[in-house]
């Protein structure tokens, strides 16, 4: 496991409004304070998304299954913040449910709030951790650079 250790830098609280795409604004607000890693928490409301859930197929090549919603559902999620080539990258999973139906998984493909969406960035400081391209997987995925001496 790379691992490297850093100490929290700047706390950012922020909010979201209804129809506010999520990933848009979190990764605007680090691209704007200049956060290259965070922590990232979010509880409140998603109008819609699109939920990576799992592999289409856990044997083969990685394609994302997803299920869909557009009808207001209630969200506790972490994620967290890297920079790739173009800059701030928010990965984020959650547990999004509406009545007795539960989604857990990564909400992508057009997320937007529903009336409000409480944000905490907690910010990384220290550490050089990037998103890369991953050449077997074809995936952007966190690399830790400057690794903790053992």
């Amino acid at each position: 496991m790379e691992y490297s250790v850093g100490q929290v830098g700047r706390v950012i609280v922020a909010r979201g409004f209804e129809g506010e795409d999520v990933y848009q604004q979190i990764e605007g607000i680090a691209r704007k304070e200049n956060i290259a890693c965070a922590a990232v928490m979010v509880v409140g409301g998603l109008r819609s998304a699109k939920v990576v859930v799992g592999p289409k197929d856990p044997h083969g090549p990685i394609k994302p299954l997803f299920r869909e919603f557009n009808d207001a559902r209630e969200i506790a999620g972490v994620g967290t913040l890297f920079n790739d080539s173009a800059g701030p990258k928010l990965h984020m999973h959650g547990a999004i449910g509406r009545g007795d139906e539960v989604i857990a998984g990564c909400p992508r493909g057009g997320a937007t709030v529903f009336c409000v969406l409480e944000v905490i960035i907690i910010e990384i400081v220290g550490v050089d951790a990037r998103r890369q391209k991953d050449p077997e997987l074809g995936l952007d995925l966190l690399r830790v650079l400057a690794v903790a001496a053992k």
